[in-house]
């Protein structure tokens, strides 16, 4: 791995991100804040380490909090829990291993993107309700319901009514620092982007409210407003943290299960998110999805063996990362190590930190996400490209992750089916020369064989893409090649594209 500064910067905006949803996702779980983040810390240097994606980042993910609070409590506490979360691990790892990672390339791009939008959308609802000091829900919740019976929206009114003004101080004076930093002071003063926005916010909260608010106790943002590390008594304090599973649960056939649904579970979120990835990914870089499910088995092994949470790839983590200018692993490795070093060595100083600024930076990356741009853009793309991407965002707002994708897969599947009944893609190579030729019709279907073509391309190599005879090219195989003919110059390899005057798209389209 190749340490760059841009990857320095975004894998702050990372540990900033990543701190309060690891100690979220532990409450919402039922499980010791202590596990959170040890879980967080694994995703980073391990799986950050290990992973097949350049930019997606891991740790603990809101789409397990159900699954994990329940499993805990069905198998008698965190040490029999553990032995399932270790099984899980060997789950994955085999998943990778026998390649199961190529099923995430039939995940629709419509889904995907509606997935994306949907997250941002629900990071902006959700993160409100802290933004303005009311911290009833732990911060990282994605589902609709809430623990208190509430929902998204009755906790935006319920925040409202009881909010703290020095919370909203803070949080809108954080948004206007990151604003103005990125926007305006970097373009004047190009060394100042040696120091991220998401950090000068939290330094300034920080300082405002130990110092400033000393004067206004009505301002004073107290402890429960605070991020609440559990890790005060030094490295000590850090490695008792640590428990070994309970080996005699691998007789229970109940663990077992929970081991299964963890394992399937969290493939499916990680091969999701990875898809994401390549979306927002300035690169537009191809994930290898099996290596990444080999990492993450090797991740949750571990946390099993120490006591951890389970973990995912997680797009909200991901998403920090490639808006924060990530590019490399690096940034993901390096936030775990913050995240380390941070709670052995300042605890006590992250302790002062409001919730109100990380909510702040929260609501940045979920406004990148959900920008009115992008419905646009789908909008454009036609009936057969909206519809996927409108129901799995209203499906997932209304519900939570797994639900809405489901809905939205069954959705885009009916159009794909509707209007891709034929295929064929033909492909011929000479050494350092390769012919990909596109007959009639090209559906969504044939998007793993050329994805894995492209993909393996050796450097240097000279492509044709003849979609000369071809009448119909389905939206997400156009993606494809364009993604591919944008970082073909990185590769050196030389692309050429033989089009069409029938093909209905406009990459082949004379």
């Amino acid at each position: 791995m190749q340490l760059k500064s841009n990857d320095v910067r975004s894998s702050i905006v990372v540990f900033l991100v990543a701190l309060p949803l690891c100690l979220g996702i532990a409450l919402a779980s039922n499980a010791p804040l202590s596990a959170g983040i040890i879980s967080g810390i694994i995703g980073g240097l391990v799986i950050g380490a290990l992973g097949g994606s350049a930019v997606s980042v891991s740790g603990p993910a809101a789409g397990l909090t159900v699954i994990v609070a329940a499993a805990i409590s069905e198998l008698g506490g965190m040490p029999a829990f553990a032995m399932a979360v270790f099984l899980a691990g060997v789950m994955q790892f085999l998943f990778g291993y026998f390649k199961a990672g190529e099923l995430g390339n039939f995940f629709p791009a419509s889904v995907v993107k509606g997935m994306l939008a949907a997250i941002g959308l629900i990071l902006v609802l959700k993160q409100l309700p802290h933004a303005v000091g009311w911290d009833a829900d732990f911060m990282g919740d994605e589902s609709f319901g809430t623990m208190e019976g509430n929902n998204t929206f009755t906790d935006i009114l319920n925040a409202f009514e009881r909010f703290h003004s020095g919370a909203t101080i803070i949080a809108l004076l954080s948004i206007g620092i990151m604003l103005t930093w990125d926007k305006i002071l970097i373009k004047k003063i190009p060394k100042l982007a040696l120091f991220p926005s998401a950090l000068v916010a939290v330094l300034v909260g920080v300082v405002i409210n130990e110092l400033i608010f000393v004067g206004y106790p009505n301002l004073i943002i107290e402890t429960e407003h605070l991020v609440k590390l559990p890790f005060t008594g030094g490295v000590g304090s850090f490695f008792s943290s640590f428990s070994l599973p309970d080996w005699t649960a691998i007789s229970n056939v109940a663990t077992w299960k929970v081991a299964a649904t963890l394992a399937i579970v969290a493939s499916l979120e990680t091969l999701l998110s990875l898809d994401a990835a390549e979306k927002i990914d300035p690169l537009k870089r191809t994930s290898r999805k099996n290596k990444e499910l080999r990492a993450q088995g090797v991740g949750n092994l571990l946390a099993g063996l120490v006591g951890a949470l389970p973990m995912t790839a997680v797009i909200v983590r991901t998403s920090a990362n490639v808006t924060g200018g990530g590019l490399q692993r690096t940034s993901a490795f390096l936030h775990g190590l913050w995240l380390l070093v941070a709670v052995i060595l300042v605890p006590n100083l992250l302790n002062r930190i409001p919730l109100s600024v990380l909510a702040a930076v929260l609501l940045l990356v979920g406004w990148k996400l959900a920008t009115p741009k992008l419905f646009k853009q789908q909008w454009k793309m036609g009936f057969a490209q909206f519809v996927p991407f409108f129901v799995t965002v209203v499906t997932i707002l209304f519900t939570d992750l797994l639900v809405g994708i489901a809905v939205g897969f069954v959705v885009g599947l009916f159009f794909v089916l509707r209007s891709n009944n034929h295929s064929s893609v033909t492909i011929v190579s000479d050494e350092e020369h390769v012919l990909m030729r596109f007959y009639k019709d090209v559906s969504f279907l044939q998007k793993p064989k050329i994805r894995a073509l492209l993909r393996d391309l050796p450097d240097y190599t000279q492509i044709v893409i003849d979609g000369s005879r071809s009448v119909h090219v389905d939206h997400d195989i156009v993606e494809l090649v364009q993604d591919f003919v944008e970082s073909a110059p990185a590769r050196n390899i030389n692309v050429r594209i033989q089009k069409s005057p029938l093909a209905l798209c406009a990459l082949f389209k004379e």
